[in-house]
């Protein structure tokens, strides 16, 4: 009897995590789905901003080899590219060979602490009507008055910073599923059919807003050595050291909308 309770504790306990496991996946989803005032825009922007597209790059069977020997995570995709540009034959010949090749200081991996979106993160329009005057309703859609270039960036200074913002977009994007880019452009007379209603006796706002998603975490740097004793290649990372780095990743092609009425100017 015991043991059967012992056995129904466990499989309760399971069931819990499981459960608590997927209502977190679930509210996570949430946190990054777009709210119903986000349009995306990519139709009608006057501006033909180009598909950002940053896949992860696969490592070569020689690369895959190397990295495994490593005993700090390899992500770099500019780092993998290098190697797998890099070929050491081996031969019968090499076995008295030793020597190790420096290839410089990387940043090696970039690991997320927290990726959260900021849906006003710049107003970039205001279409406005002044309807006090009126006995009826008055119908505005937004137009996009003057072109606009929403550009992200790091928040610090930070060596080698290309590298770190490929990594923490790839990172931002696979974990959003939102079409990122450290910049966006809202080109003039880009348009949107839906339309606000402005009340008789009202002056009514239209605010346009860039989204963006602010990415934390943590990038690591070392030096990075490969070592070749006779037929055995390997990575070694010396002086490893990490820094807490922050970024904004705008939206692309995407604008948050907010409709205001008021009996005043604003």
């Amino acid at each position: 009897m015991k043991v059967y309770r012992i056995v129904l504790i466990t499989f309760f306990l399971s069931l819990f995590t499981v459960t608590a496991a997927e209502a977190a996946k679930k509210s996570d989803n949430r946190h990054y789905q777009m709210p119903s005032s986000v349009m995306n825009i990519a139709k009608e922007n006057t501006y033909p901003n180009p598909t950002q597209d940053l896949p992860s790059l696969q490592p070569s069977e020689f690369t895959k080899d190397l990295l495994s020997t490593s005993k700090v995570k390899i992500e770099n995709p500019d780092l993998i590219r290098m190697l797998n540009e890099t070929s050491i034959n081996k031969t019968p010949f090499a076995i008295g060979l030793r020597a190790t090749i420096y290839l410089g200081e990387w940043p090696l991996n970039y690991e997320s602490s927290e990726t959260v979106p900021n849906w006003e993160y710049q107003k970039i329009n205001t279409n406005y009507f002044d309807n006090r005057g009126g006995n009826a309703n008055y119908k505005i859609h937004y137009v996009q008055e003057m072109q606009k270039q929403i550009k992200g960036g790091l928040t610090a200074k930070i060596p080698h910073a290309d590298d770190v913002q490929k990594m923490m977009m790839l990172t931002a994007a696979q974990k959003t599923k939102l079409p990122l880019s450290f910049s966006t452009t809202i080109g003039a007379g880009t348009k949107k059919s839906q339309v606000y209603n402005i009340p008789a006796q009202r002056l009514g706002y239209l605010y346009a807003y860039a989204p963006a998603v602010n990415e934390k975490g943590k990038v690591t740097y070392g030096e990075v050595f490969i070592v070749l004793k006779g037929m055995k290649r390997s990575i070694v990372v010396k002086n490893v050291t990490s820094q807490g780095i922050g970024a904004w990743i705008p939206i692309q092609d995407h604008v948050t909308f907010a409709f205001v009425t008021s009996s005043e100017p604003k």
